[in-house]
């Protein structure tokens, strides 16, 4: 496999700028049944990317709309009995329409409820798995991973082979992301190395790498090489607004100009992507 910014021994070639050209050309309808924290701060990066977000989760219209968007992003942040029925809901229509969506599993160690509604939806066979290594370690079935809450516990380095098991296992890209992002579908592996470490302290930017995926599904046809590209746009956005910021509250703003104004040269010559397999 060769990414645009490396090569390896085999000829499959994973065009992270393309991706993100479709993208805004696109603007694909991105319906994310998503926790309350991070609404505005997700569709807000989803605006800034050249998407359009829509946050709709009431059990009454979720079929309905899921059947007009692009793709549907799928966070149990902030669960609730009624809301894990409007994702059942929006997660059938999604496949009866060949729509593609992603699974955030946030905190999915955290509790009984959260590993029990976890474990249904990464069974009905997401396109895409996005979390941390705590959480896909729990969705992978290791003993031991809860994670602290919402957050990590493990290196994504130590849960690579427990994510490409889930990967063949669910059929989903698994896209596990830490200070090093990997990137697998049971058999081929990319890391993604971008980012800053202040991004951690900024609340549910996990979360809007999940709905950056969303768009990135929803205006390329190949999950693998979407995710791939979504991960290095938002890295790279993260560490070019770091740059221009005090703390973490100036990174959030910086962060979504960062989105609307990166460029092709800009992603190409920043984005620090490898093949491992």
């Amino acid at each position: 496999m060769t990414v645009n910014t490396a090569s390896t021994s085999t000829s499959e070639t994973i065009d992270i700028c393309a991706p993100l050209q479709r993208v805004r050309a696109a603007a694909p309808l991105v319906h994310n049944i998503t926790n309350y924290v991070v609404m505005n701060n997700t569709a807000n990066a989803l605006l800034a990317v050249g998407a359009s977000p829509a946050m709709v989760h009431a059990v009454d219209e979720v079929e309905e709309f899921a059947a007009i968007s692009r793709a549907l992003v799928v966070n149990i942040g902030t669960l609730s009995p009624p809301w894990v029925e409007a994702m059942r809901l929006a997660v059938a229509r999604a496949r009866t329409g060949g729509i593609p969506w992603v699974l955030d599993p946030v905190g999915v160690g955290a509790t009984g409820y959260r590993r029990s509604v976890g474990a249904e939806l990464a069974g009905l066979r997401p396109t895409v798995i996005r979390g941390n290594a705590s959480e896909i370690l729990v969705l992978a079935g290791a003993v031991g991973s809860a994670g602290r809450g919402v957050d990590s516990a493990d290196e994504t380095a130590t849960a690579l082979e427990p994510a490409q098991r889930l990967a063949r296992a669910t059929g989903a890209v698994i896209a596990m992301t830490g200070a090093i992002d990997y990137v697998t579908d049971g058999h081929r592996v990319v890391t993604v190395s971008n980012g800053h470490e202040m991004m951690a302290r900024v609340t549910g930017l996990g979360c809007t790498a999940t709905a950056l995926v969303g768009a990135f599904l929803g205006a390329n046809d190949d999950p693998f090489a979407a995710t791939v590209a979504a991960l290095a746009t938002l890295g790279v956005a993260g560490e070019l607004a770091t740059e221009q910021s005090a703390g973490p509250g100036t990174l959030q703003v910086n962060l979504l100009d960062a989105l609307y104004r990166l460029d092709e040269q800009t992603l190409l010559r920043c984005a620090r992507v490898h093949a491992l397999a």
